[in-house]
This record gives C-alpha cells, sequence and structure tokens, in this order.
C-alpha cells in the first residue's frame, strides 16, 4: 500500500513556513526540495483552515514578477505556561509564534490543600487569559517534584507536597477542561533557556535551580532527558552530607536559614550569606555552600559533560560574581569545565520553557513533524523585556 505524501508535504511546508514566515511559496518550495505546485496546493489549504494568511507582495529576483508573501495567524491559537512554585507561581500566555501576550507573577497559596491549590490555580490561569480563553489550544504545566512519565504521578515535593496528591492534578484538569502536559520544573526552565536563553548554542546543557528547593535537568543533543519516574537529574536527592544530608538542605534558602540557626549565626535572608560582609561563623557556612554546590556541578558536570550549564533560581541570583571560582575550581579539579552562565530569562525560564512545550503539542496537532519540532518556536520576540512588557512593567523596570 502506497503511502499518501500529502501529510508528509503539509508538514514540511507548515514548518518551513513556521522557521522563515513572512516567506513566499517559490522559497518554501527552494527549502523544502518540494515542487512549487505541491506547497501551492499545501498553502491554499492552510490559508483556508486559518493557519496561514497572505500579505504584501514583494517584486522577485527573475523578470519582475511579484510573490505573495506568507504569514503565520499567531492569534489563531494561544498556550499557558505555568511554573507552579511554592513561593511563586509564574503564568505566561503567548500566540502561536510564542509572542508573551500577558505574563503574571503571583504568590503561591501554599496554606491551601490539593484541590483548594488546583482550583485557584485555574482561576489564574482562566483570568490570565482574558478573551483568548476559548482559544486555547495547550497548557503545560511545571510541578517543584518528579513527574512520572508513566501516569504523570509527582514523587520528591516537599517544599508543595499538595502536588503529590493525585486530586490535584484530577482537579486542575476538570476546571480548565482540558487534558494539562506535566513536567519538572527544572526540565522546563532547562528547555526555555536553550530555545531562547542562556543555553541557546549548547545542544548538551544542563540547568541548576536554587531556590525554596533544588531542581536540575539536562539535555543531551537537544533532547531533555526524561526518566519513567521522572527521577533522571534529581542531583538533590544524594547524601553528602553529615549522616546523609541530603543535597538539596545545604544549597537552598530554607536548608542555609537552618543550618544557620544551628550555627547560631543570624540570617533573616539566604541572600545575606553571599553579601560579603562576613563573620566568622558566616565564613565557614559559606565555604559549607560552596563545597556542596561543586559537588553538584561536579555529578551534572560528569553525568553528561554539557557544554553549559544555567544557573537559575533566587539563590543563584547572588552567586553572578563567583561564577568563573566555580569554574576554575572544576577545570583543576575535573580538567574541563562547562561554562557556567545565568538563566538569562530569570525567574520566567520555568514558564516559558512551558509554552514551548505546550507550542509542540499545537503544532503537532497542526501536522508538523517530531523532527521538525526541536528547531521550534525561532520566534525573536521572547526576551526579558517581552516578558516585562507583557506584565506591564516598563523595560528597564528593577522590579521586574
Amino acid at each position: 500500500m502506497v503511502q499518501s505524501t500529502r501529510p508528509l508535504n503539509r508538514g514540511s511546508v507548515l514548518a518551513e513556513v513556521f522557521r522563515t514566515a513572512p516567506t513566499s511559496r517559490k522559497q518554501i518550495a527552494e527549502a523544502t526540495g518540494i515542487s512549487t505546485a505541491t506547497v501551492t496546493r499545501a498553502v491554499d489549504t492552510l490559508i483556508l483552515e486559518g493557519v496561514l494568511r497572505e500579505g504584501s507582495e514583494v517584486v522577485s529576483e527573475h523578470r519582475g514578477r511579484r510573490a505573495v508573501l506568507l504569514h503565520v495567524v499567531a492569534g489563531r491559537s494561544y498556550v499557558v505556561g505555568i511554573d507552579l512554585g511554592a513561593s511563586n507561581t509564574r503564568i505566561i500566555v503567548a500566540d502561536l509564534l510564542a509572542t508573551p501576550v500577558l505574563a503574571l507573577d503571583v504568590p503561591t497559596p501554599s496554606a491551601l490543600n490539593a484541590i483548594e491549590l488546583a482550583e485557584w490555580l485555574a482561576a489564574e490561569v482562566r483570568t490570565a487569559s482574558g478573551t483568548n480563553w476559548r482559544l486555547v489550544g495547550a497548557i503545560c504545566l511545571g510541578l517543584p517534584g518528579a513527574v512520572s512519565r508513566i501516569d504523570r504521578s509527582v514523587s520528591n515535593a516537599p517544599h508543595l507536597p499538595q502536588v503529590e496528591d493525585e486530586r490535584f492534578l484530577q482537579s486542575f484538569e476538570a476546571a480548565v477542561g482540558m487534558t494539562v502536559m506535566t513536567d519538572n520544573d527544572a526540565n522546563l526552565a532547562l528547555l526555555g533557556e536553550q530555545r531562547f536563553g542562556a543555553a541557546r548554542t549548547s545542544p548538551t546543557a544542563a540547568i541548576l535551580t536554587l531556590g525554596t528547593g533544588l531542581g536540575a535537568g539536562i539535555a543531551i543533543d537537544g533532547k531533555v532527558l526524561q526518566g519513567d519516574r521522572g527521577l533522571v537529574g534529581e542531583f538533590g536527592q544524594l547524601p553528602v552530607g553529615p549522616l546523609g544530608t541530603k543535597l538539596e538542605h545545604m544549597l537552598t534558602g530554607p536548608g542555609i536559614l537552618r543550618r544557620a540557626a544551628e550555627a547560631g549565626v543570624e540570617l533573616v535572608d539566604p541572600a545575606e550569606l553571599f553579601a560579603g560582609n562576613h563573620g566568622s561563623g558566616t565564613e565557614a557556612l559559606r565555604a559549607h555552600f560552596d563545597h556542596a554546590l561543586l559537588i553538584a556541578l561536579t555529578a551534572i558536570t560528569v553525568s553528561c559533560e554539557p557544554k553549559t550549564i544555567v544557573l537559575g533560581g533566587g539563590i543563584a541570583k547572588s552567586l553572578t560574581s563567583s561564577l568563573d571560582r566555580y569554574q576554575t575550581t572544576l577545570e583543576h579539579n575535573l580538567r574541563m569545565s562547562p561554562k557556567l552562565v545565568p538563566a538569562v530569562l530569570g525567574d520566567y525560564s520555568g514558564a516559558v520553557g512551558a509554552v514551548v512545550a505546550g507550542l509542540h503539542t499545537v503544532y503537532a496537532g497542526l501536522g508538523i513533524h517530531e523532527q521538525s519540532l526541536a528547531h521550534l518556536p525561532v520566534s525573536q520576540t521572547v526576551t526579558p523585556d517581552s516578558i516585562r512588557s507583557a506584565r506591564g512593567l516598563a523595560p528597564r523596570d528593577a522590579g521586574a
């Protein structure tokens, strides 16, 4: 039986338009190797479906003939990317080309039970989407724990245990009326930084997020690794401290404050540990932190030899001036080191990655083939400034 080439042609044409728009039928044919007549038939169908539209005419190089430029109808569909954290929740609503139309940063009401938290989050998503809600084609939710690919169960989420309750996801999906994609928040943060941020040129890369919790994600050849139980990258579970203290407890905000209290050192905020005006007690705490961080960075490096390790999260903001020192130590110990860089997208890395994952689902539904998704979306509009603008803040707003 001969398989129809129409779906293959449609997917190739659509992927090329999403990659290079505005573009012409002739340019698509030249880039894909598909005949102009076949490209025209696929384009005409996509125009009828409202996926593409014709724009202005441009003069071609040959005999002054004019070519009609094709554009993606970006407002045809929207996606919602969510990064649900123990302290804060970030939400981005983006169009079909990944342009953020709204970004939201709200405190997470972590005292709510699983069902209440799900209903709160659904209300926030609906409100954020506004009049675009009926056009939302996908929702992707990043969670602070290990997410199983087998049954979507969540484990290792001590700072927001409600998400481990199966009723949380069930209630959230019932409230939004659709199946929701889920993944670990660090995995999505890495996806965001690889597509639009600090790891854009690094197919093999990793991220380490340090905040209320510790998260890590690993990508090899552009693909973020996910184990069946979601435990890939859970380096925070390593028992490296005295009496088996987990690495997470030595590097996170709550862990820093707890260890300071045990040592009789007064810290109101974890950031004070990195302020530079250390007393003797603080110096010892900082040395312990640096040792634990080097264990984490070493574990990541030997696991996949990434070209880049992105550091994100609230604690990482205090480490920017120390990255060269950590990198030098890694080079001394391992005879090589990844480039250590701060997250370009800041607190929104996870929400941006969730947008990318959601768009991949929408693109696949339109007919774009899986092998093309690794290079999409290619929007130049996902930047810290565009996210600030979507929050209604001035580009230079220091509070963003």
